[in-house]
């Protein structure tokens, strides 16, 4: 459970009063806690005594945070956000549903929308963990039950340059945009490794050593392939929350000019996580088509063998009967005579094999 707010910065005006600089001074305020003070939330908190609050005061207090994130939140936490802001939260179990009227919807002017993001990319085990945003009023609601790098990313710069957060809106495109660069960091390594894994694939079996098996290499398709199966999930689910918001008519024009660039980015990446799921599915055709070639030299070796030793086989048996009469049993070079005879029926069908390029 780590849950925080995020304010936007406030800049003094020339007539304003200490107040109003300390504010300036410290513009984002994150609070670990949406249970502690409410003070610490941007609430106002009633005075015991019935004395007048100076005016800056009581702005700061009113201010509302343009971004909570809930990570791995509590039950209560939940319900203090449903009573804040008059709304109902989705559960766990409804963010993995997959149909689109349940991940994508407006509420009483709250808009809902649940994607799944990819985590632990650089991991043998890829994951996706869905992420809801809740955009309500002038604040963004973010529920997640992981914490994939671009969160973490995103909440490192605001807290460098709190201008990015400077609107609910602001911060909803920001997280978008790093979700994106995050893909495509993925793909473009995914592009890097598949290139590598192709050389190996396809590099002479004298230089390749041991690995002969390609056991290493199916591994590594296996794990490329999964992450960029999870990677094409993730940018279906950014899309369709680009449409989504495309239609609705609260966004500003340069929000929705901020939007496009995105849709414009998920495009591109899209049609490069294609291209590298096709690459996994040559490469895994070659990696296997490799190992049936393999398999079929070691077969090819033990036919070849088979039918060279075939004609010694025959005439040791040949000369192995209890026959009372054969003739060769007597002669003086009987036995070099057989043991000549059988030599060159070995060599005869290994000469003509090599001859042909059969070995």
């Amino acid at each position: 459970m780590d849950t925080s707010e995020f304010f936007a910065p406030v800049r003094s005006t020339p007539d304003s009063g200490d107040g109003a600089a300390d504010t300036a001074a410290n513009p984002v305020g994150v609070s670990a806690n949406i249970e502690a003070d409410p003070s610490q939330k941007g609430e106002a908190t009633p005075d015991p005594a019935p004395t007048s609050a100076p005016a800056p005061t009581v702005a700061k207090a009113e201010r509302q945070p343009v971004w909570i994130d809930l990570l791995s939140p509590t039950p209560e936490e939940i319900h203090a956000i449903e009573e804040r802001f008059g709304i109902e939260v989705p559960t766990r179990e409804e963010m993995q549903e997959i149909e689109l009227s349940s991940r994508l919807y407006d509420e009483d002017g709250a808009l809902f929308m649940t994607v799944s993001v990819l985590n632990r990319a650089t991991t043998d085990a890829p994951q996706t963990t869905a992420v809801t945003f809740i955009l309500v009023k002038k604040t963004l609601i973010t529920l997640r039950y992981a914490d994939p790098v671009p969160f973490k990313t995103f909440i490192r710069r605001v807290k460098r340059s709190p201008s990015l957060a400077n609107s609910a809106e602001a911060v909803l495109f920001g997280l978008l945009e790093q979700i994106v660069d995050r893909l495509a960091d993925v793909m473009e390594q995914t592009a890097t490794d598949l290139e590598s894994l192709s050389n190996q694939v396809f590099a002479n079996p004298e230089d390749r050593g041991s690995d002969q098996d390609h056991r290493d290499s199916l591994r590594q398709i296996g794990r490329t392939g999964n992450l960029s199966g999870k990677a094409k999930d993730s940018l279906l689910n950014l899309h369709r929350v680009g449409l989504f918001l495309s239609t609705q008519t609260r966004l500003k024009k340069d929000a929705k000019a901020r939007l496009k660039v995105i849709s414009r980015d998920i495009v591109s990446i899209t049609e490069h996580a294609n291209f590298i799921a096709n690459k996994v599915t040559f490469l895994l055709d070659a990696t296997l088509g490799m190992i049936s070639l393999e398999q079929n030299n070691i077969i090819k070796i033990f036919s070849v063998a088979a039918a060279a030793f075939l004609p010694p086989t025959l005439i040791a048996s040949i000369y192995g009967m209890n026959f009372d009469v054969m003739p060769e049993l007597s002669w003086q070079f009987g036995y070099p005579v057989a043991i000549g005879l059988m030599v060159l029926s070995a060599v005869l069908p290994l000469w003509y094999f090599k001859r042909k390029g059969w070995l």
